[in-house]
């Protein structure tokens, strides 16, 4: 059976030619047709050669996403093939990401295990149109006792598919406390935020841990609380969590009460908090963690985006004690490391202040890189002491 092909424009700059795995609408020199949306299609260059074999949706901006250089079938070989071995590349243990969309051959599948529970995102038509199947191969694979299709990101509407969740066996599935990395956490994996929980960031919860013992922690963009809690936990004199969502500070609060953990959680305005003259008067933070939502969401933003972390990062050092810890992290992937730096550079001139580099934070290896994708790295941080 023959497979539809499509060429690149003339003189097209197309990244896909330097190995990146997309292209976009006004790199294809003309349209396919309609049917081949959500359908294996082949990208040629302008002499003919292949460059690889991929899906295609002409209703997205990224109109083809590659699956392999060579030919391909999108079935169940090709699929049970590529989960197999992204749950290969993965260290064993019961929470941990299983497929990292183009990074593991699998272009808009996420999945997360959760003990005996599999979270899938699915983000593109061609996987949608398999996600039945998607559902039988986490099935035969791993034994999970359920298995839940969290499809309710905004980026599926970019690939006109609909919003909704649902779980493989039809039954829902009920919230409940969860011992993630020795603290009991609340997990809703049918309505949490992402799959239900950080997992990019576990690792990072006990590296700022370790500095904590005794000290005043300030844990601002909190979210539920995980790197407050483990603070806490790890002996930290004073813990106080900060989040604009109140539903994050309930159930911060919640989380501390069952493990134990004697944290303070408000509902506030970060930028705000930080800026109140009231506390800034107040003793100085030992410890302070900054993990914003992503403020670059598109490249547009990215100016306006610099200016709010250097912000916050430059409060946060007027805030810290001589020699206190500041662990920052960003989330975007439109800032590089080199953004980063310059940013805290630049806050910590304004500050006067001095950071010196204790640790260089990543996303861990189970959201492995793709070194042809810059978009597949976002997750960036420094653990630095500030004198």
């Amino acid at each position: 059976m023959s497979v539809p092909s499509f060429k690149l424009k003339p003189n097209a700059n197309a990244r896909v030619l330097s190995g990146h795995p997309w292209v976009f609408a006004n790199e294809v020199e003309a349209p396919l047709p309609p049917e081949c949306d959500g359908e294996v299609v082949e990208c040629r260059d302008r002499a003919g050669r292949l460059l690889g074999t991929g899906i295609c949706n002409g209703r997205s901006q990224i109109v083809w996403r590659r699956l392999a250089r060579e030919h391909v079938a999108l079935d169940e070989a090709y699929l049970g093939g590529a989960l197999e071995r992204a749950i290969g590349r993965r260290a064993p243990g019961p929470f941990r990401r299983l497929a990292w969309s183009e990074s593991d051959d699998l272009p808009g599948i996420v999945a997360d295990q959760y003990g005996d529970t599999v979270v899938v995102q699915i983000q593109t038509l061609a996987m949608e149109k398999r996600s039945a199947l998607i559902g039988d191969l986490l099935d035969r694979l791993l034994h999970p006792a359920e298995v839940i299709f969290r499809n309710d990101a905004q980026i599926r509407r970019l690939e006109g598919l609909p919003i909704e969740t649902h779980t493989r066996s039809g039954k829902p599935w009920e919230a409940r406390w969860t011992a993630i990395d020795g603290i009991e956490t609340w997990l809703d994996l049918m309505g949490g935020q992402k799959t239900g929980f950080y997992l990019d960031q576990r690792a990072q919860h006990s590296a700022v841990a370790k500095y904590c013992a005794g000290k005043r922690v300030l844990d601002a963009f909190c979210n539920q609380g995980s790197f407050a809690l483990h603070a806490g936990r790890e002996g930290a004199a004073r813990v106080l969590g900060l989040d604009s969502a109140p539903e994050a500070v309930d159930a911060a609060r919640r989380g501390a009460e069952r493990n134990g953990i004697g944290a303070e959680f408000e509902a506030v305005n970060v930028f705000d908090w930080l800026n109140d003259p009231a506390n800034k008067a107040g003793p100085a933070w030992d410890v302070i963690i900054l993990d914003p939502p992503p403020f670059a969401k598109s490249k547009s933003a990215l100016e306006g985006a610099l200016r709010g972390y250097k912000e916050i990062n430059l409060r946060a050092m007027q805030r810290l004690s001589a020699g206190g810890v500041l662990a920052t992290y960003t989330c975007s992937h439109h800032m590089q490391d080199a953004d980063l730096r310059s940013v805290l550079s630049s806050a910590a001139a304004d500050a006067r202040r001095r950071p010196r580099v204790l640790e260089f934070c990543h996303q861990p290896p189970d959201h492995p890189v793709l070194l042809s994708m810059p978009e597949s790295e976002y997750l960036r941080g420094y653990i630095v002491r500030v004198e």
